[in-house]
């Protein structure tokens, strides 16, 4: 027997066995019996929110103290998401470390002009909105969860 040929015979049947293997797997991920249906996913169980503030608007909600805040400061939902995408974050201001979720305090200006600060908390399913600052103008609003020692600011 010729040895030389050998090497060259064990690798053609080694591409033989690899593509028969493949083969069959294909066939078994086609059937149709074999297959398995999955529930629909929550759409935010494959998020990790856990590294920073998350941009997207789909998870905003607000809170009863925000929407009287935004009333009583002529601040609409448009402008609360025109801030969380583009303003700025004021990690002075932000309680990373809250008990229930981490607040971030976002700042930026309104396309009329306000100059605003919205505190965000970012929970796992939703980042609510708690409350909406302008920081140009003092406005004397009565809203649910306003205390005097803050004097509605």
């Amino acid at each position: 027997m010729n040895w030389k040929w050998f090497p060259l015979l064990l690798v053609i049947l080694l591409a033989i066995a690899v593509f028969v293997i493949k083969s069959l797997n294909k066939k078994d991920s086609t059937d149709p019996a074999k297959r398995t249906t999955a529930k629909p996913k929550d759409p935010a169980s494959g998020i990790n929110r856990d590294h920073g503030f998350d941009r997207r608007i789909s998870f905003i909600s607000y809170s009863g103290h925000a929407k009287c805040r935004m009333q009583c400061r002529t601040v609409t939902q448009a402008e609360v998401e025109q801030i969380m995408r583009d303003g700025s974050i004021n990690y002075r201001k932000s309680d990373l470390k809250n008990a229930r979720c981490p607040r971030y305090a976002l700042e930026g200006n309104t396309n009329d002009g306000q100059k605003l600060r919205i505190i965000f908390a970012q929970c796992n399913e939703t980042t609510a909105v708690v409350t909406v600052i302008d920081l140009d103008k003092d406005f004397v609003c009565n809203c649910p969860g306003d205390d005097v020692k803050y004097e509605n600011k």
